[in-house]
């Protein structure tokens, strides 16, 4: 893939202008409140565009594209299923979050399930999360390699430097900017890139002959069972996930907490759709390109330079957006609910510190992951890492949410620790035929449920 000037100035531009809106915003940042929740004084515009900057990134375009290239429309599950999560959080989970003061899931937690809660929802959510962020690394790194020309380690250098701009200076207002910035970014260059992508697919007889055995326009095309099982992992997985309930943490109050909600999946749900054209597109005319590169060399080759270009800086904007949001919800979960605790860090400016500096380990840490990893498939790992946060944690948040302390603790944390363990068994050992959220899920509820009638008993 080879760019003109007009392309990487574009590009250039682009990324400056974002990363610069972001940076811009840091400098009233001065507490670790403020860092991780911008001061509680978020609008409806600054929580969408923290929830949708961090949703939309590599695995939402760049791995949708991918996916599409291979099974069509099915692929667009992945914004879809982000856009209809948000909305449930909108409708049932926004405003008691909010109303409850506080900065983290497992500070939620801890609440109803005692300190060892915490530390297991801590872990276990990291854990899911950074999964999410390696999936994000993934196209980075590959895509900076391939418009650069340099090294995996090199393109992993670069990106580490761009996240630093992106959200280490400025946390959650630089995150909540930018978000906004390169979303609009997105919007306006993708859909130029799907709607060209569309008109130049084959119609009628020409399109079957083209992609024969049929399903590639359709939601269920890869299977029923998988097409309901890559919606439920996201909606359980986005539902506790730390970046976007600490979106939540940050609003002005809790109607304007709901009303975020709602507008990223606005924003969200036709994401997907360019890319899901442009992945059909190439395997219609270019059907040997490799799949992580489907999109970027799409956005170089068939759109005029200066919209390439733009449209490039975007998508690098998504995957550096991506991995600073999630790299943050992680950070603050390690840094507020262990490290602070283990070693007493009172001062407001050290607890600054202890964020930032947990948040750029985070950061290394993911890419030297997915240089390690580089021909796994995006969306996958993403799927694999929503149902790993989920299987084990969804259920007692859930009931911590709208029943508050209704389980007796020892049962919500055996809960937690088996289910999840449960489910990664299932997700890397073992193949059983149901998707392993399913399976943590179910291992879940049936642990949960003697902790429901010890707890009736007593009251």
């Amino acid at each position: 893939m080879e760019l003109s000037a007009a392309h990487i100035g574009f590009m250039l531009a682009t990324v400056a202008l974002v990363l610069g809106g972001g940076i811009y915003a840091a400098r009233s940042v001065k507490s670790a409140e403020g860092y991780s929740l911008g001061g509680r004084a978020a609008g409806a515009p600054m929580v969408a565009g923290t929830i949708a900057g961090t949703v939309i990134g590599g695995s939402a375009t760049v791995g949708t594209a991918q996916m599409a290239f291979s099974v069509g429309l099915s692929a667009w599950w992945f914004t879809l299923g982000s856009g209809i999560a948000f909305i449930v959080m909108g409708l049932f989970y926004a405003k008691r979050l909010r109303a409850s003061g506080l900065t983290t899931i497992p500070e939620l937690l801890v609440e109803n399930y005692g300190a060892k809660a915490g530390v297991v929802t801590s872990v276990v959510a990291s854990m899911g999360i950074f999964c999410s962020a390696v999936s994000t690394t993934l196209p980075g790194v590959g895509i900076l390699s391939a418009v650069l020309g340099i090294s995996p380690y090199a393109a992993a250098g670069v990106l580490l430097a761009l996240v630093v701009l992106y959200v280490f200076f400025g946390g959650m207002k630089s995150a909540g900017v930018g978000g906004i910035l390169k979303m609009a970014v997105l919007w306006v260059s993708l859909a130029a890139a799907g709607i060209v992508a569309c008109g130049a697919l084959p119609s009628g007889a020409d399109f079957s002959a083209v992609f024969p055995g049929g399903g590639w326009l359709s939601l269920f095309g890869n299977g029923v069972g998988n097409g309901l099982a890559h919606l439920a992992s996201m909606l359980v997985g986005i539902l506790c996930t730390q970046t976007y309930v600490q979106a939540i943490f940050s609003a002005s109050n809790p109607r304007t907490a709901a009303l975020g909600a709602f507008l990223a999946a606005l924003i969200v749900i036709p994401v997907g759709l360019p890319c899901v054209a442009v992945g059909l597109y190439m395997r219609a005319f270019e059907p040997d390109v490799s799949p992580l590169l489907v999109l970027p060399i799409y956005l170089a080759e068939h759109l005029p330079p200066w919209l390439g270009g733009v449209a490039l800086g975007g998508v690098m904007l998504s995957i550096v957006g991506s991995l600073g949001g999630l790299a943050l919800g992680v950070g603050t979960m390690i840094a507020k609910d262990i490290l602070a605790r283990a070693f007493f860090v009172e001062d407001e400016g050290k607890k600054l510190l202890l964020l930032r500096v947990v948040v750029l380990v985070v950061v290394v840490c993911a890419c030297a992951t997915a240089i390690a990893n580089m021909g796994m498939q995006v969306l996958i790992l993403t799927y694999l890492s929503m149902a790993l946060r989920g299987g084990g944690i969804f259920l007692p948040l859930t009931l911590a949410v709208f029943r508050p302390k209704c389980v007796a603790p020892r049962w919500a944390l055996l809960s937690m620790v088996v289910s999840t363990a449960v489910a990664v068994l299932f997700s890397t050992v073992l193949t059983p035929p149901v998707n392993p959220l399913f399976i943590g899920l179910a291992v879940s509820a049936v642990l949960l449920a003697p902790g429901l009638i010890a707890s009736r008993k007593v009251e």
